[in-house]
């Protein structure tokens, strides 16, 4: 697979980027703890679907701590569910209470569970319209998972060749880093090779990618024994990787009524709608809003780099729920993997 980049007479009307991005596997501590957070999750709404949840994790060292509000009809045995994920090897501690009547307030009313900004993005790089690099460090982190399901991380730097309109034309890898627990180099090594052979004819390889594989030696010590864990720690990897700006609200444990989730995934939906109408190369949504407030207090896109107010959307959280089905339990699978790539 070994090419070059586009000849010097093409490149005088492209452009070269160097993007890094990089991801976990679900055995690293900070992804146990979202999964614990919208296990907790899934089981209120599977039994009440209109349950307010908030809740948040954090694990290590033989403790796992549960704490949040919850506002539901129904009990779920939080304990069970931190063991069925976790395993049994843990103190649990939990201290949940009900949602804070002020914030309930405005709530009830169909306004927004918080302020914030949420940020949605998409371009035509990759089939599922997230940037390559991204797609690159999961993809390869997945492969890793399912030969070795243990604590692990990937990384993966390219330089992506973009053309005079912003069209993307072809990606070199740069450098591969893999950490991964309870796996010899040799054997990530042999792995990642046969990966590699699979890889698109757009992304080239040769001699001058660089690999770090285990760079700090072989480990066995991993997840909760080697490292602590909180809930919404892994917000780049949540979202689209480094290259796009995040509002800063994590999406684990918050039931759609919390804009931080719910019009994030709709802010992403807009994007997406918006490069196909519009045939666009990259669209960046922004979405804030006030707490208690049902109609946000900014709604802009930037596609292909033009301003474009947002007017055709309903964005009030009550029709983001809805049109989203988020009362639906769904949210275990997105804390594993990222949670624009279901």
């Amino acid at each position: 697979m070994t090419k070059t980049l586009s000849s010097s007479a093409r490149r005088s009307t492209t452009k070269i980027i160097t993007r890094t991005a990089e991801f976990v596997s679900p055995r690293h501590p900070d992804k146990i703890c979202d999964q614990i957070s919208d296990a907790i999750l899934d089981a209120h709404l599977s039994k009440d679907p209109q349950a307010r949840v908030a809740v948040d994790v954090a694990g290590g060292h033989g403790t796992i701590f549960v704490t949040g509000e919850i506002t539901s009809n129904t009990e779920v045995d939080v304990e069970k569910i931190v063991r069925q994920i976790a395993g049994d090897d843990y103190e649990v501690i939990s201290r949940i209470v009900v949602q804070s009547p002020e914030i309930a307030r405005g709530v009830d009313q169909g306004g927004a569970g918080d302020q914030g900004i949420m940020v949605g993005y998409a371009c035509a790089e990759t089939i599922e319209l997230l940037p390559l690099e991204y797609v690159l460090a999961r993809d390869l982190c997945k492969y890793l998972y399912e030969r070795y399901p243990f604590d692990g991380k990937t990384q993966v730097t390219v330089d992506i060749e973009y053309g005079a309109k912003g069209n993307y034309i072809a990606a070199k890898i740069r450098h591969i880093v893999i950490s991964w627990s309870q796996v010899t180099t040799k054997q990530l090594c042999i792995d990642l090779t046969f990966w590699i052979n699979q890889l698109p004819r757009s992304i080239i390889v040769d001699k001058t990618m660089r690999v770090s594989i285990n760079p700090a030696g072989d480990w066995d010590t991993n997840g909760f024994d080697a490292d602590s864990g909180l809930t919404g720690r892994k917000l780049i990897v949540d979202n689209y990787g480094p290259r796009v700006p995040i509002g800063g609200g994590a999406f684990s444990g918050k039931d759609g009524t919390k804009v931080d989730r719910s019009a994030a995934y709709y802010a992403r939906k807009i994007a997406v709608d918006y490069l196909r109408k519009y045939d666009a190369h990259e669209v960046h949504v922004y979405l804030s809003y006030a707490l208690g407030r049902v109609e946000p207090v900014d709604a802009t896109a930037f596609i292909d780099g033009k301003v474009h107010k947002i007017t055709e959307y309903d964005l009030s959280p009550r029709h983001i729920i809805q049109e989203l089905k988020l009362t639906k339990p769904q949210f275990v699978e997105r804390a594993k993997w990222g949670h624009f790539s279901c």
